[in-house]
């Protein structure tokens, strides 16, 4: 729990010129990000819950790391604390995210974040789901099925 309160700090005061907030004194705040929509353009939204629950992660890739397919039923966003991330979507399209970014990922679209790069992807990220909710679901692949012996 620590480490991600100092993670966030970090985000707070060590990226670039920062103006103090007026709902602070003496705190020094950077806009990342404001946006109605996740990264492919569809529009934000939450889910309804008696039961939230938020799970902070940081997921690190190495050189040729990849999430696999997999989508979100939660919202879910992350900062790209270092390295670049790339994700592709299964309509071909694909984002790049860099060092410094913040990310509004795509929620109920099947997608795999890669790092293509020569250095690790750092991001810390969050989940605001539910509990009982998975926050994450892989796609499953299946095999062919064995043709009957004869």
């Amino acid at each position: 729990m620590q480490k991600v309160l100092m993670v966030m700090l970090l985000l707070f005061f060590a990226h670039g010129p920062a103006v103090q907030a007026e709902e602070y004194q003496h705190v020094e705040v950077k806009k990342l990000l404001t946006s109605r929509v996740a990264s492919n353009g569809q529009p934000l939204s939450y889910i309804k819950t008696d039961i939230p629950e938020v799970t902070a992660l940081i997921v690190r890739f190495p050189p040729g790391g990849s999430t696999g397919w997999h989508q979100h039923p939660v919202p879910v966003y992350a900062y790209v604390l270092e390295g670049t991330l790339t994700v592709a979507l299964k309509d071909g399209h694909t984002f790049t995210f860099n060092k410094g970014d913040a990310i509004l990922e795509v929620m109920n679209t099947f997608h795999n974040g890669t790092n293509y790069g020569r250095e690790p992807v750092s991001l810390v990220v969050f989940y605001t789901g539910a509990a009982g909710t998975p926050n994450v679901v892989k796609e499953e692949v299946f095999a062919p099925a064995a043709l009957p012996r004869k």
